[in-house]
């Protein structure tokens, strides 16, 4: 990239980060819309989030496109945001936002919780980068509601405001899971024995694939291997093991129950989509499973959510682009 590209904002170029438990992406904003010298490294071989950034600014492509320059970033982080101090709740990770600015000589450092961040993407994403499941027909300028499953589960929507979409915070996957028949009864009464509080994000995320396929071990009286959720996947999704392929045929109904939930609750005739690696890593599984379903099976609001279009987010970095238009907006 030549060096007068940097001049497409009038302060350099701008860096964006996604913060999640396991990974983190890193990409530099060098002009509107364009986000270049991608760089994905795993959370744990850092120290602290300073010394990933240094990592990333060092990269030759950063530095080629003039990372250095950069005087304006966002971080979008797995965590809730409250005041200048930010602990990660599942990673080591600790900092001040107003030190980060200091190091990084930053005049400006936005952080958001990812998933506010991705909620931002959604009126940015591109047709080929989201993929429809059954029908539906989305309502322009309505609420957008957003359920995501990656390593937890996440839930955000985009409301209207004039010519302007404000992006909601929200914990909305820690709310109580509720089955909808006997195999997830039993799933239930399993986690139970372990988690006082089982939430929907105990049994549809990432993490909470070895609890369900546990639960569905001791319902089919097979005995459980120490399978992690990569294995879990990869089996199930390869019809290696019934098991495992029941798991992620319970994952994706389940995680049709919570969809059409947020769908009622904030009336979201915009859509819901559904983001996250989970999610992403499961391809056309989820569509020829029972989510879509699930979904619509509300009782005397079946109809209503069967108008409503569900999509599954294909972009590989969607949060980076959510932050790109936050930054915009400030």
């Amino acid at each position: 990239m030549k060096r007068d590209s940097f001049s497409h904002f009038a302060h350099g170029p701008r860096i964006l980060a996604d913060i999640g438990g396991a990974s983190a992406s890193f990409g530099l904003e060098t002009a509107p819309n364009q986000i270049d010298a991608i760089w994905v490294a795993e959370c744990a071989a850092y120290p602290t989030l300073g010394a990933a950034m240094v990592a990333y600014l060092s990269q030759p492509a950063t530095v080629a496109a003039g990372g250095y320059q950069a005087r304006f970033a966002g971080i979008a982080i797995a965590n809730p945001i409250d005041g200048d101090w930010v602990t990660m709740t599942n990673h080591h990770w600790s900092f001040s936002i107003e030190a980060v600015c200091s190091q990084f000589s930053l005049k400006s450092l936005v952080v958001v919780n990812d998933f506010t961040a991705l909620a931002s993407a959604l009126p940015y994403l591109a047709p080929e980068h989201k993929h429809q499941i059954g029908g539906g027909v989305l309502r322009s300028g309505a609420t957008i509601g957003l359920v995501g499953a990656d390593a937890g589960l996440g839930v955000s929507a985009l409301v209207p405001a004039g010519e302007r979409w404000i992006a909601i915070d929200s914990e909305g996957g820690h709310a109580t899971f509720a089955p909808m028949n006997e195999r997830e009864i039993d799933i239930l009464r399993y986690a139970r024995r372990y988690h006082e509080h089982v939430s929907s994000e105990r049994l549809v995320s990432g993490i909470g694939l070895a609890l369900v396929y546990r639960a569905l071990c001791e319902r089919a009286r097979v005995e459980a291997q120490a399978l992690s959720t990569a294995d879990i996947m990869e089996r199930g999704l390869h019809r290696l093991d019934p098991v495992c392929e029941e798991t992620l045929l319970a994952f994706c109904e389940m995680l049709g129950t919570v969809a059409g939930n947020v769908a009622l609750t904030l009336g979201a005739k915009g859509g819901i989509y559904l983001g996250g690696r989970t999610v992403q890593k499961m391809g056309d599984f989820v569509e020829r499973s029972g989510f879509r379903a699930r979904f619509e099976q509300k009782g005397r609001f079946s109809d209503y959510l069967a108008h409503i279009p569900t999509y599954v987010i294909t972009d590989k970095y969607p949060t980076l682009v959510g932050m790109s238009a936050m930054l915009s907006a400030t």
